[in-house]
């Protein structure tokens, strides 16, 4: 989906924009997850693939071409990041994950991060255009 917003472009703990590599982004053998949203999109994968929604080989190869893209940092310090693009892709390529819906919604977290208070949780009842 070239120019489209994607989630995987946003960090859900922030308004933020998430593609940007930070020496946190590095994930620990003990500690493979870095950052929350991490472990959340791993597990939401996983619980997908166990409702039959799609199978591991379909899954590797949207992961595959996401990793390979030519924008992939070198490092892997990215690799998240491709992990969400790819889910939202194969969603998207399943019919059920529309990218027009994917990007309302994420637009509508952004402006509730925005339009929330320093300290306290963001949620879409945030957002002044709902």
């Amino acid at each position: 989906m070239p120019g489209s917003r994607t989630l995987s472009r946003l960090d859900p703990e922030s308004s933020a924009p998430a593609n940007h590599a930070r020496a946190t982004d590095q994930p620990e053998p003990d500690r493979p997850f870095t950052e929350p949203w991490q472990a959340q999109v791993f597990a939401l994968t996983v619980h997908l693939n166990e409702q039959g929604l799609f199978d591991w080989s379909e899954w590797a190869e949207y992961l595959s071409a996401e990793l390979n893209r030519p924008d992939a940092a070198a490092d892997g310090s990215d690799y998240y990041q491709h992990w969400a693009s790819a889910l939202q892709a194969l969603l998207a390529a399943k019919g059920m994950a529309a990218p027009e819906i994917v990007d309302r919604v994420a637009a509508a977290w952004e402006r509730a991060a925005t339009a929330t208070p320093h300290g306290q949780p963001i949620e879409l009842a945030n957002d002044p255009l709902a």
